[in-house]
């Protein structure tokens, strides 16, 4: 046991003795957080909106002021006619084209029905599809307001708007009342930030002994296999749920992530993940034999998880053969973990298989790495 802790200093001191590292280990990984979780978002801004308004009725005012007060749009321009409007489109200066015809308040206070052209730019396609169900849900309440001021009406507009008989559809958001982004995106962050101190820090510093011949010394020195990979290992465990626990509390405090199930649940599942991200380090260390090496080897992994991990984009919609690749990513399992107890009050019985698999996988690699690093030291 000494032994171990003699290691585990000298791994920290090596560490800390150098600002620059320490810096990138417990720093840098925060900041990426905070700006991280803003700019990785699909929340749509307000977009901008460019009218042509033929009819100029009171009616057709009232749908452009309840646009444009509405928190998707901003109307930049109300013109009498289409032109230079797909201009606008082209050199991005909107990204909403809505067309209201002549006689469009008459046609829809004596028959009920009136046409709109709604035009978006679908370049990015769920944010298009975002603004055109905002588009109709404003455009429903307008229609619904014009028939409670004319009973005649039927409540529809055409080509836009098809609202059959009236119902009361009242609706609640589960586990994310508020339908907060952030609270889904930074729990999926910091476990991709985690992942790469575990990583690559870990790959980095044991490589970096092969290349200043101080691996050969600790080699034949009279330690134990098992205690210098332990002594080697722990100190970048600790260090890694250090800025894990940074991490967590960045995410409660700034940024409001719901803390509906256990916490120390979460840590426990955090140790374990970190089993697996080390053990995938010291494999990484024993294929590659530079730094260099390391970075291409480690980037091509990282890459691969983050991809099929689920933190942007759900794999649900991912083709059958890219989920049962996903079902190798460990970063997969334990978003999935984080996400099932912090956001959705999840327990030991929701996650527990999630957790015995990473169990199982962070020993499986862990032998495996072992193993390999014996070979080569022999």
């Amino acid at each position: 046991m000494r032994i171990i802790r003699l290691l585990v200093w000298k791994e920290f001191l090596q560490v800390f003795r150098d600002p620059a590292t320490a810096f990138q280990i417990l720093v840098i990984p925060i900041f990426q957080l905070l700006i991280l979780s803003n700019a990785a978002t699909f929340d749509v801004p307000r977009a901008a909106m460019l009218v042509v308004d033929e009819d100029h009725s009171s009616v057709s005012a009232q749908l452009i002021q309840r646009l444009d007060g509405s928190e998707r749009f901003r109307v930049v321009d109300v013109r009498p006619n289409e032109t230079g409007v797909e201009a606008a489109l082209l050199d991005r200066d909107a990204r909403v084209i809505l067309r209201i015809p002549h006689d469009f308040e008459r046609d829809l206070v004596r028959t009920g029905s009136a046409p709109v052209l709604l035009s978006l730019d679908a370049e990015d396609g769920a944010s298009a599809g975002i603004l055109q169900a905002a588009a109709t849900a404003i455009m429903v309440d307008v229609s619904r307001d014009l028939a409670a001021a004319h009973p005649g009406s039927s409540r529809e507009m055409q080509g836009t708007v098809r609202a059959g008989p009236p119902l009361d559809v009242r609706s609640s958001n589960w586990f994310n009342p508020s339908a907060n982004y952030k609270h889904f995106m930074v729990p999926g962050l910091l476990v991709s930030l985690t992942t790469i101190i575990g990583l690559l820090v870990t790959s980095q510093n044991i490589v970096r002994e092969k290349e200043l011949g101080t691996l050969e010394q600790l080699n034949v020195s009279p330690i134990s296999r098992g205690q210098f990979l332990v002594g080697k290992l722990l100190p970048f465990w600790l260090l890694a749920m250090t800025t894990f626990t940074i991490g967590m509390t960045v995410g409660v405090f700034v940024f409001g992530i719901p803390t509906v199930g256990s916490v120390p649940l979460v840590f426990l599942s955090a140790g374990v993940y970190l089993i697996v991200a080390l053990g995938i380090g010291l494999l990484i260390s024993t294929i590659a034999r530079t730094q260099q090496q390391v970075m291409f080897v480690a980037f091509f992994l990282l890459l691969l998880y983050l991809l099929l991990s689920g933190i942007f984009t759900p794999l649900e919609s991912a083709p059958r053969w890219a989920q049962w690749i996903a079902q190798a990513s460990p970063v997969k399992h334990f978003v999935f973990i984080m996400r099932t107890v912090l956001v959705r009050g999840g327990g030991l019985a929701d996650i527990g298989p999630t957790l015995l698999g990473l169990a199982v996988a962070g020993v499986g690699v862990m032998l495996l790495a072992v193993r390999q690093h014996s070979r080569r030291a022999d």
